[in-house]
């Protein structure tokens, strides 16, 4: 045979056997019929046909498969009427329910494609087809390829016709091609758990390729689809009853030769980049074990993936993967920083949480206690850590300055009084607390670029880590794990992430590597900062910022001064606020809202200022006097408290000499 023509052929197998294999989901009619009319002018090729495929066999190809299919959805239906559902549980029962509703709908609508038929392994496939003929309850991937559909009497042998197929179909790569191009609106499949009830890795590998392909070609309100709630239900079910055992401090036995451990730090969402990781570095392993330290949802788009392929790992490799608990895993944050919307927008009354507007109440404030001391591996194995919130007080309230607690440059621990939950902890009790226990490293996580904007004498955070405490003992890192943070919101940082590596013998000395974020869809975002109502001690550092690195003003209003515009129509993505971290005179710092002054010099503005600047104006004139304001009477109350220290002495001293 002509080389040229055996290269068309092969590359016409190849075609054939993609386009076999597809599903015609969701296919406007333009893409059916390209995908049909390709198929038959591969097959044409590929059996040495002489003729043409006219538009007319393109026609009966797809009217033959839908009365196949049409004919095969009547046997299921017929078939699941006769059955008994007494034996099948809830996963069964889901199926069955589902195959006869997809078969109804079929019969009913007579749709223009054969489009799907569900089975026990795959819900929405490709045309019903020869795999019906053995059993109704079968579904071919294949499309009809029966000889009989092809028509017409015109030569396919002219070379001109030849090259314009291997022109059209692009041999070389063809399928791949054509598959990308229609696998994102043909693309819909159901996890199912096994049956045996045991994960195993090609489970677990399906499962990560199943919620990627699902991310980039679903909407979020289609992700029960591919993740139902009895699967979600019973992968927690397995994860707890692995975790539950498990003591709040865990050792990690990796002595092993070529053993190694890489540590994550915060993902917030962020599913995309979690991929990259296991691309780069390799999944979990024998050899190689993760360690999570937590913060996996709110403030990105992907919380659910994140959490629900953490857990399956963990499953899978209960001994080499290790999930811990971030701020953001507690019901306050995840009711304020998006994590519950994602869950309500994937699966509405199906999800885990009671109500979109039923928000946790305030969080109390600590109680003041007159000396802090530092605690002990011992006492933190005796915490009550499956507290949904962090307590504010009492025997517990060691999980919350686990889990908020933040590093100081100045020595000693203290209370964080902006916060109202943590501590602050300086390089003193870093090098206790590592002498103490015999440790040589600290890898923490809890603070981005965004916490670390209005912290001076600390990492940036912009490539992922920073090396926070250095004392004799050891040192102290902190580890971000996000790129391009945060997804949502004006204000971007456009940081890497980073990642540690602790490789035998010297686990002691971790090696960092940061990386760039992974392409990820856009999609809404599922914090709404404009409906955001709580006052100042409620936000966390992502939002504590000072007037020039807060992104978002709207949130620090004083009653009537809300402007009617948007400073990003004035290319402004940084806009100053009305809040302002000032000292609270116990070393930490608290927000405070800038009150608004009496008196505005500058307004009223000239009438030819227009829109938006005119507004702009206005609300920068109002700040600006506003802080001076604010300024004068610090100063003015500084200078009477100096006054009143300085008149007290004198009246002493005086009572001394008499």
């Amino acid at each position: 045979m002509d080389p040229h023509k055996e290269r068309i052929k092969s590359g016409c197998h190849k075609i054939l056997d993609g386009i076999n294999s597809m599903s015609l989901v969701n296919l406007d009619d333009q893409q059916v019929h390209s995908l049909v009319m390709m198929r038959e002018i591969a097959r044409g090729v590929v059996n040495d046909r002489d003729r043409k495929v006219s538009k007319n066999d393109v026609i009966a190809a797809l009217r033959f498969s839908i009365e196949k299919m049409v004919s095969a959805s009547r046997d299921i239906i017929q078939l699941l009427s006769r059955m008994s559902y007494e034996s099948l549980d809830d996963q069964q029962m889901h199926l069955v329910l589902r195959m006869k509703e997809l078969a109804h709908g079929i019969v009913d609508k007579q749709p223009r494609v054969a489009a799907t038929g569900p089975d026990l392994l795959v819900d929405q496939v490709g045309c019903v087809d020869e795999g019906m003929r053995d059993t109704p309850m079968s579904v071919s991937r294949k499309m009809c390829n029966r000889d009989s559909l092809i028509n017409g009497a015109q030569s396919m042998t002219n070379e001109e016709d030849i090259l314009d197929v291997e022109h059209v179909l692009r041999f070389e790569n063809g399928i791949h091609e054509v598959q990308e191009s229609l696998l994102p609106s043909c693309f819909q499949q159901y996890l199912l758990w096994p049956p045996d009830d045991c994960i195993t890795l090609e489970w677990v590998q399906g499962m990560l390729f199943a919620l990627e392909q699902a991310t980039q070609r679903m909407l979020p309100s289609k992700f029960c689809h591919v993740m139902p709630t009895i699967l979600v239900d019973k992968l927690i079910d397995a994860a707890c009853s692995i975790l539950c055992k498990e003591p709040n401090c865990v050792e990690i036995d990796c002595q092993g030769k070529y053993s190694r451990v890489v540590v994550v730090g915060d993902i917030h969402g962020q599913f995309h980049d979690l991929l990259y990781l296991f691309k780069h570095e390799g999944v979990p392993s024998e050899k190689q074990f993760y360690v999570f330290n937590g913060n996996y949802v709110d403030k990105g788009a992907w919380g659910i993936e994140v959490f629900l392929v953490l857990l399956a790992w963990k499953v899978l490799m209960p001994h080499r993967v290790y999930l811990l608990r971030g701020n953001h895993e507690t019901r306050y944050c995840t009711a304020r920083h998006g994590f519950k919307k994602e869950v309500w927008t994937k699966y509405g009354d199906q999800g885990l949480f009671r109500s979109l507007n039923a928000a946790p109440s305030r969080k109390p404030k600590r109680k003041k206690t007159q000396r802090i001391d530092l605690g002990s591996l011992t006492e933190l194995s005796e915490v009550e850590r499956a507290c949904v919130d962090s307590p504010c007080e009492g025997p517990n309230i060691l999980l919350s300055d686990i889990l908020w607690s933040k590093p100081s440059t100045r020595d000693g621990l203290r209370d964080n009084a902006g916060r109202k939950l943590g501590l602050w902890w300086g390089p003193d009790c870093t090098e206790a607390f590592l002498k103490q226990h015999n440790l040589k490293l600290i890898i923490r996580s809890h603070e981005g670029p965004d916490a670390r904007a209005i912290r001076d004498g600390f990492g940036d955070m912009l490539s992922g880590y920073s090396m926070d405490h250095e004392g004799e003992s050891g040192k102290l890192y902190t580890l971000f794990s996000a790129p391009d943070y945060p997804q949502f919101g004006n204000r971007r940082y456009y940081n890497e992430g980073a990642y540690a590596i602790l490789e035998s013998p010297d686990f002691a000395s971790p090696s960092f590597h940061s990386f760039k974020s992974a392409e990820r869809p856009m999609v809404d975002p599922y914090v709404d900062f404009d409906g955001i109502e709580m006052d100042l001690s409620q936000l966390d550092s992502s939002r504590m910022a000072s007037t020039s690195a807060f992104s978002d003003p709207r949130m620090f209003y004083p009653s009537g001064i809300r402007p009617g515009f948007d400073f990003g129509e004035l290319g402004i993505y940084n806009a100053p606020s009305w809040g302002v971290e000032l000292p609270d005179g116990s070393g930490g710092t608290q927000m405070m809202q800038v009150p608004r002054a009496p008196v505005v010099e500058g307004l009223p503005l000239p009438p030819n200022i227009l829109e938006p600047h005119k507004s702009a104006y206005e609300y920068l004139f109002e700040l600006v006097a506003s802080l001076k304001h604010m300024i004068v009477a610090r100063e003015n109350e500084n200078r009477t408290h100096v006054s009143a220290l300085k008149s007290r002495a004198r009246k002493r001293k005086g009572k001394d000499k008499c």
